[in-house]
């Protein structure tokens, strides 16, 4: 074979692309099993995590049946319905009408107290947020949060998921009386004595403002289940607080 010739370098780059798209293809499907395998453990160790249970990726699958003692799936009735809570794709969720979302819902116990972790999905800058945050068994306190990121400008908005910015939901309330408050990020701080607000991240406005949507639409998303675990709590502000969930889904990542 001529390889001075058009036709052999054609032929040899043609070929190399073969090889090279199938050696890949062969690396992907192998290494598939373990890309699941640590996505499965990261969720389990931000899980873990919202309670204070910080630990490596690897002793996740051991510790979590310890500390995780219920898991739940909710209808926006706030009743539960057959699924598997873990399973379940907030991602895909946020896409179907709010009368049909799935909401997962985990309890744990720590130290002989009852947490209840909720797990977030909203929308950052650049992209999708996600975290977990635990109240205590009063439904009102913040345990514990974590939150992460998927493409947020580092050193600013990438910061959602350092413990200076996560460790002051701790003792934070949602409620203010019957009424959801949520937890607000506010830009240039939120005082010592505010506690329904914590500091934003200073060049990270959209981002901060994204945590406070995604914390307030899914939280109201489980008003109707925690009526029904507080029954002093007034069934009619439940309800209503539902429509405004319309509004802020609207601004959540898909």
């Amino acid at each position: 074979m001529d390889v001075n010739k058009n036709s052999y370098t054609f032929s040899f780059a043609a070929v190399m692309v073969v090889v090279v798209a199938a050696l890949l293809s062969v690396a992907a499907i192998s290494l598939k099993p373990f890309q699941s395998r640590n996505i499965l453990l990261e969720k389990k160790q931000n899980i873990l995590s919202s309670v204070g249970i910080n630990i490596d990726r690897e002793e996740a699958d051991i510790q979590y049946p310890i500390f995780v003692k219920e898991e739940l799936v909710l209808n926006y009735k706030g009743e539960e319905i057959d699924g598997v809570a873990f399973d379940v794709d907030l991602q895909k969720e946020l896409k179907k009408d709010i009368k049909l979302q799935s909401l997962p819902l985990f309890i744990s116990e720590v130290d002989g107290k009852k947490q209840y972790i909720i797990p977030l999905r909203g929308k950052g800058l650049w992209g999708p947020i996600w975290g977990f945050i635990s109240l205590e068994d009063d439904l009102n306190k913040v345990f514990g949060a974590v939150f992460d990121h998927k493409s947020e400008t580092p050193g600013l908005g990438a910061e959602i998921n350092q413990a200076f910015f996560e460790d002051p939901f701790s003792g934070k309330s949602i409620f203010d009386g019957e009424e959801l408050k949520s937890i607000k990020v506010i830009k240039g701080g939120a005082g010592e004595d505010n506690m329904y607000g914590v500091d934003g991240i200073s060049g990270g406005t959209i981002t901060s403002d994204g945590v406070s949507d995604m914390l307030l639409e899914r939280l109201t998303m489980y008003l109707p289940y925690f009526n029904k675990v507080k029954p002093n709590n007034e069934v009619n502000s439940v309800f209503s607080a539902m429509d405004s969930v319309v509004m802020v889904n609207d601004s959540i990542i898909n």
